[in-house]
């Protein structure tokens, strides 16, 4: 056996450089704002986005019955997918037993909209009156076929889990723009469906290796939006003063006896939460709203906690420099009765993710906002179960699916990439997950291939050894 005490300078060596490099990088993060060696190293041109607005949809939505018209599924309704179109595709354990793949159109018609003809269906009504503002990619593509991991690559760039999620990438590489709030904000509320609610765990918002002040911070949906944000009765500011300072004192003692950033980071987190303590419950506060907020958003944005109340504090965050936020809205796994649970699903965000897009757009913050919405893959072109005219389920779908983007530099009223006329394979501009993350860190002026850390001996980047930049739907 080696003798470890070698092994066990050289960490503690490497651990005291890096401490005090951490040291010197709170410090300096802590007194200022200005951009760091990293940020400047990583950014490749001028920024077309500030920030990201991210509006992730958990469970799948059906593009089918969305986004992605085809009417060859209406006019073949009920006759077998041709096994030429299916190919042999990986069938999750829900279908593997299916014998037959009857084509299913949607039982929702579909119509063209504004000065771009983008179709859309009849169940997102006020979706359908930004298509000129939005840039629809219908061939976005994926290996996962299951929730957990698909969600889990969407985010952080791989379907295992322990790597950095998007947001705290661009929370590493950029930093933030307001010592008040967080650079990573994320807000969950729970779809009206009554199907599947796919859990969410924090990998999904974790920094992983990187920082531990990147991960994401996760808003409450009533109460607080942070546990513990008020002090204790008899607690004053001044007490509350003095106990962050004795706190980081003794971080700053351990640090010198056992460098670690993760030290610094705490002490980062300390004083991060003492300045939330006035600046969130002001951010949370809605009474300044005019009522004309509310009926843009709709009568749930009251309702702290629903989708409709996140975009409205995903609104106030982005006018507070918050980097990157991330809503996350649940209940999109429809396999039986997808057409009553998907009309429940889009009264919850249908109004609400519209709403913010014209509200951005009126307050001229939708020019260096980046908008993004869309779940972790697509739903299949045939019925799961039994098919009737008014009842059918669908399938996880990972070959092809809809997102739709707006702002920040992206091309508005466009329609990106093309399925087969089943609505099944990518035939046109495709577009992988890897790619859409590298696009997404380009509009903040991030080269991807940059933006790296170091960790076990190897250079890991959220694009792991792919992505390419979609420039055809840039400005």
């Amino acid at each position: 056996m080696q003798n470890p005490q070698p092994q066990l300078a050289n960490l503690l060596s490497r651990r005291m450089f890096f401490g005090q490099a951490g040291s010197a990088l709170g410090a300096a993060a802590l007194a200022s704002l200005a951009e760091s060696p990293l940020q400047a190293a990583v950014r490749q041109s001028a920024a077309k986005a500030k920030r990201v607005i991210y509006l992730c949809q958990s469970g799948a939505p059906s593009q089918h019955d969305l986004f992605d018209y085809k009417p060859l599924l209406t006019q073949r309704q009920g006759e077998e997918l041709p096994a030429s179109i299916r190919d042999g595709q990986r069938l999750t354990g829900m279908t593997a037993d299916q014998t037959t793949f009857p084509l299913t159109p949607s039982k929702f018609p579909f119509a063209q909209y504004g000065e771009s003809g983008a179709w859309l269906s009849s169940v997102v009504p006020h979706m359908a009156k930004i298509a000129d503002d939005v840039c629809f990619i219908h061939s976005l593509h994926t290996e996962a076929i299951n929730h957990d991991p698909a969600m889990t690559l969407l985010q952080t760039g791989t379907q295992q889990p322990g790597r950095p999620s998007l947001g705290s990438w661009v929370s590493y590489g950029l930093g933030s723009e307001n010592a008040d709030l967080p650079a990573f904000v994320v807000l969950i509320s729970r779809g009206s469906s009554l199907g599947n609610q796919q859990p969410l765990a924090d990998k999904l918002w974790g920094s992983a290796f990187l920082p531990a002040e990147q991960q994401g911070v996760k808003f409450r949906g009533a109460g607080d939006p942070i546990l513990y944000l008020g002090d204790p009765a008899g607690v004053t500011r001044k007490s509350r003063r003095q106990m962050i300072d004795a706190v980081a004192q003794l971080n700053r003692l351990e640090a010198k006896s056992i460098p670690d950033p993760e030290i610094e980071a705490r002490i980062a987190q300390y004083e991060l939460a003492y300045r939330m303590q006035s600046s969130a419950p002001e951010l949370v506060d809605f009474r300044d709203e005019p009522e004309s907020t509310f009926a843009m958003y709709g009568e749930e944005a009251r309702e702290p906690g629903t989708f409709a109340a996140n975009c409205l504090l995903a609104r106030r965050l982005a006018e507070r420099d918050v980097r990157f936020i991330q809503l996350y809205h649940r209940g999109w796994d429809q396999h039986l009765h997808l057409p009553r649970d998907l009309s429940r699903q889009c009264r919850d965000v249908d109004q609400a993710s519209a709403a913010l897009v014209t509200d951005l757009k009126n307050r001229g913050m939708l020019d260096d906002t980046l908008v993004v919405w869309g779940g972790e893959f697509g739903r299949t072109a045939y019925c799961q179960g039994e098919l009737t005219a008014d009842d059918y389920g669908r399938d996880h779908h990972p070959r092809c699916f809809t997102i739709w983007m707006a702002g920040g530099g992206v091309r508005p009223g466009i329609q990106y990439g093309r399925t087969d006329e089943f609505g099944y394979n990518v035939v046109e501009n495709p577009v992988h997950i890897h790619d859409l993350n590298a696009t997404i860190l380009h509009q903040l002026g991030v080269n991807h291939l940059d933006l790296t850390y170091r960790y076990q001996g190897r250079d890991f980047r959220l694009t792991d050894i792919a992505g390419g930049v979609v420039k055809d739907i840039l400005r």
